[in-house]
């Protein structure tokens, strides 16, 4: 972000100007230069596959659950704890992971360093499933959250960078939607993937390394993009004079503290919401095949809806909403659909397409909604932060609710499992509604409508303008 950039990508010198800097030949054109819509709209691109690998090897897990299950010879909390031991780190690391991203290393490197987790992460975790070490797969799995979660605050903090004001909404929408499509690929090759390594001659857990060794392939991506996004956020600050910009307020970790209460209940909302759906989606493989008698493969493109939906629904419900406002209402209407999405799939035999479709589509109003509000209560050198503290609350949440998650299955069976979900989203709704007259108290500022915020926006430019001029 603008305010947080101390050093270039490879701490080489800023060339800076008080002049804008002519551009010629290929870089004056739409698609290279960066004062230009096309230019920043293909940065877009490579920003959303950012995160593209990483989301991917995430659910490996869930869409090899009952191969992994038998190859490994685990109980269901055993294999929660791969979704257990990704969380950990992030509940300190994602906090300073934004404050790295902030104030050292800055976001281009940053990114860099945490997709370089990511990619060595899945590694160690093929390799741990091919010797068949249980305890090696927690590690790398350890390893491999250090860098996912952290990848994501930098690709939020990229997106606040080129997109603060052009509507963010969607951009953050088109950033899951992105993400959700790597997730859904995911679910729906690793089974076919782990058939065609199986008709080679190896068995058991031999076959299960080999698959995710080539899955793993993808992560190479994220490491792309992210030396991609290095050069490409160098040479725009340069251009366009970030630097000159920049605020010189100095940001301590301290500050935390005078973070307002809708950005709590913010996280509030964001844990209590995520703990019962990825948990859901990482247990969801064998939760089809019983009640619904179903095969892994049809169980597996059931349980990958989810993400299917929200590729495609969450760049448009991020458009809608730019255009509408009332971030905390679709907040309110997302998080209620699904409680009436796990209520259909706990106490009734509705075929699972219909719940899992609206959950997909109420997951993407949830996120796109939810998300871009931090950017309305803290200041824009904060934001690396913020959105790590966070990431860091919700990843707490994600490694008790997986272990307890698995080990409610183990003993009580998926009815209970579901209302222990059903709890959790009847407090984010909680939180949501106090959320709503919290804000409303205060002058509703982030409840306007598109309209309101636009009026805002103009007469804060008109204000800032005449505060140069008497200067």
């Amino acid at each position: 972000m603008s305010g947080s950039e101390k050093t270039p990508l490879l701490n080489s010198n800023v060339h800076e100007h008080e002049e804008d800097e002519e551009l010629t030949g290929c870089g004056s054109t739409l698609a290279c230069n960066p004062r230009r819509f096309l230019h920043r709209y293909l940065v877009l691109i490579i920003m959303c596959f950012l995160s593209f690998g990483s989301y991917f090897c995430y659910d490996n897990p869930a869409a090899l659950q009952d191969t992994m299950i038998k190859d490994l010879n685990l109980s269901e909390s055993s294999f929660m704890g791969f979704y257990s031991w990704y969380s950990w780190p992030n509940v300190i690391l994602c906090f300073f992971g934004g404050f790295l991203i902030d104030k050292v290393f800055g976001v281009r490197l940053g990114a860099i360093i945490f997709s370089l987790f990511v990619t060595l992460g899945q590694i160690l975790f093929a390799l741990g499933a091919y010797l068949n070490k249980v305890w090696l797969m927690d590690m790398a799995r350890f390893i491999f959250g250090i860098g996912g979660e952290s990848l994501a605050v930098a690709q939020n903090t990229y997106a606040v960078k080129w997109f603060q004001g052009r509507e963010l909404n969607m951009v953050f929408g088109l950033q899951l939607s992105f993400s959700r499509v790597g997730s859904t690929v995911n679910m729906n090759i690793m089974q076919p993937l782990y058939k065609m390594v199986a008709e080679h001659g190896l068995t058991g857990y031999k076959v299960l390394g080999i698959t995710l060794f080539i899955g793993g392939i993808i992560c190479l991506l994220s490491l792309i993009c992210a030396l991609a996004l290095g050069y490409f956020d160098k040479r725009a600050d340069r251009i366009l004079h970030r630097k000159a910009t920049a605020s010189d307020e100095v940001i301590r970790i301290t500050d935390v503290k005078y973070f307002p209460l809708p950005f709590w209940l913010m996280c509030v909302i964001c844990v209590a919401y995520y703990v019962a759906v990825f948990p859901f989606i990482g247990l969801g493989l064998v939760f089809f095949e019983m009640k619904w008698n179903l095969s892994p493969t049809a169980a597996n493109t059931i349980n990958s809806l989810v993400y299917i939906i929200s590729a495609v629904a969450s760049p448009l419900f991020g458009f809608l909403i730019d255009r509408s406002g009332k971030n905390i209402f679709w907040i309110i209407i997302g998080t209620s659909a699904t409680i009436g999405c796990h209520a259909l799939l706990a106490f009734t035999f509705l075929n699972p397409f219909v719940a899992m479709i609206c959950m997909g589509l109420a997951y993407s109003i949830l996120a796109s909604a939810l998300w871009p509000l931090v950017a309305q209560v803290i200041q824009e050198s904060q934001l690396g932060t913020a959105y790590g503290i966070m990431q860091a609350i919700q990843n707490l949440g994600l490694a008790v609710v997986s272990i307890a998650a698995g080990s409610i299955v183990d003993s009580s069976g998926y009815l209970i499992l579901e209302v222990f979900f059903l709890v959790w989203l009847c407090i984010a709704l909680v939180a949501a509604v106090i959320l709503y007259l919290t804000d409303a108290s205060s002058g509703g500022k982030l409840n306007l409508s598109a309209k309101q915020r636009r009026i805002l926006a103009e007469e804060k430019a008109r204000l800032d303008e005449e505060k140069k001029l008497l200067n």
